[in-house]
């Protein structure tokens, strides 16, 4: 399973922080299986998370395809937390890359509020919300969360055999 990874381990070269992408409430650790993001959550912050998840998805092989997924993933799971905690919350993104999935987590500050599965789709009811956990489903099946000491963290493992593009 590719949660050992998560967590550095003794033989792991010690992570690197990312200075020029460095700003107010942005604050990026490359590891070398991905990264970690501490942000605030804002539209430019939300950009630069965007981007910086498609780029190390597709820098460590796996594939367009794989980095949209795992982009898109991010991007819904974060405004979750946006819509849940308001913006400028407090978010942590890690992203890690293995041979067979990519592992997205995201952190959010609210323990309360836990997504619910849905059984199908939204339908023709015109809701504009709902659509987010049913593409998680879709793209990362089995995705889980974890209470955590100040909020809660949701883990989504993307697999990608016979979907790399690479």
């Amino acid at each position: 399973m590719h949660d050992a990874r998560v967590l550095p381990g003794p033989s792991d070269p010690p992570p690197r922080h990312a200075p020029e992408l460095s700003e107010c409430g942005f604050y990026l650790v490359i590891r070398p299986d991905g990264f970690v993001l501490h942000m605030s959550a804002s539209a430019v912050h939300l950009r630069e998370m965007r981007a910086q998840v498609f780029k190390e998805v597709c820098g460590a092989g796996a594939g367009e395809g794989v980095a949209d997924a795992a982009r898109l993933v991010a991007s819904e799971l974060v405004g979750n937390a946006v819509r849940l905690c308001g913006p400028w919350a407090p978010v942590v993104v890690q992203v890690a890359i293995s041979p067979d999935q990519v592992l997205v987590q995201v952190h959010d500050p609210e323990p309360a509020a836990v997504p619910k599965r849905r059984p199908r789709p939204p339908g023709n009811d015109k809701s504009e919300s709902g659509r987010g956990l049913w593409i998680l489903d879709l793209l990362a099946p089995g995705w889980t969360v974890r209470p955590t000491p100040v909020g809660k963290q949701i883990r989504c493992h993307l697999p990608y055999e016979g979907r790399n593009c690479a």
